[in-house]
């Protein structure tokens, strides 16, 4: 095994163990390259085929490569920041390594073994970079802002018959929390472990005084948000019953025990293999829900297919952004394991922006109120990224109904419970994400 510095220096970009100044670096050096158009950080991830992990990295080893095993580590908590002279590091609760470029032109690893009947290796695909998936035009303009839009968006219910609960509802909650009828729920996600895999937490956000956070880095910066995409998609999937003064309420699972797994830096980019770190974290302490509002316009890859299947197992569901970009869905949700959330505007219409393809839930994804880093406190985001949450939130309290309620029969609740929209699946799938009663 490679040995764990005392300290968490930065790495060569190709290094299995970059840090969060390294992932920054690599995508800088990436942009410079190619012009502004790589995906590529120009390390490999290889996806082990079921049961074929310990063969596999055995090999890696007996080539001489050092390896970093999650296992470990406490909770599988790996911290890429503290991976030493490791020249790969393996996540072995979704059977997966990740390794420099260097190292696996050292082993003996190709295209050609990957394809042999009894190698123990599925797939070798590029890793790509990630980034947090919310459209760029964000308003962060406290809460005056946030009861205008309120309104604003109850005035466009247009096109679908309204509920007629909308207006009592609309002064004590966002309109996303009333449209996925949260308000009138009876559960709270009390026991329910929530992970949310973005750019961390401000831990010390006075909504949250007294909740249970289990945090954890994988990009080697405090978990501590100072981006604030990834505190706003907390705040929706699990933020209070009832914030502070004339706040509405923006939370929907606010007893769920919060695992905030920092897979994105300050500037919002990580990589495969950050996220993948994240996921195997989130799946070895068994969190039910894992709602990951990140992406990249990259093909389906079989590691975050390995991952999404590994946790529908161990009776953990991933939900994740379709993406922005109105083309087809990105990457990890367009991986058959995982769960892809489009995005609806308040008239219940895709959002112009939400992309399409593979896509099984629709949620609430423009102008979404919820919580952002002090002092600002509250803000006003766009985006798939503020979908997946409200599903990751319905889906605790879902899972709150009943033991049995984990994994794929979650999954299967959530589209069996959705409310049927007027538009092709390729858009809103199921249609709209609803809690229940």
């Amino acid at each position: 095994m490679a040995k764990n510095p005392t300290n968490g220096g930065d790495h060569a970009a190709n290094g299995a163990g970059a840090n969060g100044a390294g992932i920054d670096n690599m995508r800088m050096a990436a942009l410079q390259d190619s012009g502004g158009e790589e995906l590529q950080t120009g390390r490999y991830v290889i996806t082990y085929k079921e049961g074929a992990l310990e063969s596999g990295t055995s090999s890696l080893q007996a080539d001489g490569l050092r390896m970093a095993d999650a296992r470990d580590f406490a909770d599988q908590d790996i911290s890429i920041a503290d991976l030493g002279d490791a020249d790969a590091f393996v996540l072995p609760e979704i059977g997966v390594a990740v390794v420099s470029a260097a190292a696996l032109q050292q082993s003996r690893v190709s295209a050609v073994e990957a394809l042999a009947a009894d190698s123990p290796i599925e797939a070798v695909e590029p890793e790509y970079f990630a980034f947090a998936d919310n459209v760029a035009t964000e308003y962060l303009r406290g809460f005056r802002r946030a009861v205008d839009v309120i309104v604003m968006d109850f005035e466009q219910l247009e096109d679908i018959e309204p509920d007629s609960d909308v207006e009592a509802e609309v002064l004590g909650a966002t309109w996303g929390l009333a449209r996925c009828k949260v308000p009138p729920s009876s559960r709270s996600g009390a026991g329910i472990r929530v992970a949310v895999l973005d750019t961390g937490m401000d831990l010390g956000h006075p909504d949250f005084t007294g909740r249970q956070f289990f945090a954890q880095t994988f990009v080697g910066q405090p978990v501590q948000d100072l981006h604030s995409h990834g505190t706003h998609c907390i705040g929706t999937a699990a933020g209070p019953l009832a914030p502070p003064g004339v706040t509405p309420r923006y939370g929907i699972a606010y007893k769920a025990p919060i695992y905030p797994g920092k897979v994105l830096t300050n500037s919002g980019s990580g990589t495969t293999g950050s996220v993948l770190a994240g996921m195997n974290w989130a799946i070895a302490n068994q969190c039910a829900v894992i709602s990951m509002s990140l992406g990249s316009a990259s093909p389906v890859q079989a590691a975050y297919t390995a991952a999404g299947r590994a946790a529908l197992l161990r009776g953990c569901l991933i939900v994740a952004a379709a993406g922005n970009h109105a083309g087809p869905t990105g990457s990890p949700a367009n991986s058959p394991t995982i769960m892809a959330v489009a995005s609806l505007d308040p008239n219940l219409a895709p959002s112009s922006f939400s992309c399409f393809g593979k896509i099984e839930i629709a949620a609430p994804g423009r102008d979404v109120y919820s919580s952002v880093p002090r002092p600002t406190r509250y803000g006003v985001k766009s985006g798939t990224s503020m979908a997946t949450p409200h599903v990751a939130g319905c889906a605790a309290l879902w899972a709150q109904t009943h033991p049995n309620l984990r994994g794929q029969a979650l999954w299967n609740k959530l589209i069996a419970t959705a409310r049927p929209l007027p538009y092709p699946r390729t858009r809103v799938g199921a249609g709209l994400v609803q809690a229940p009663a």
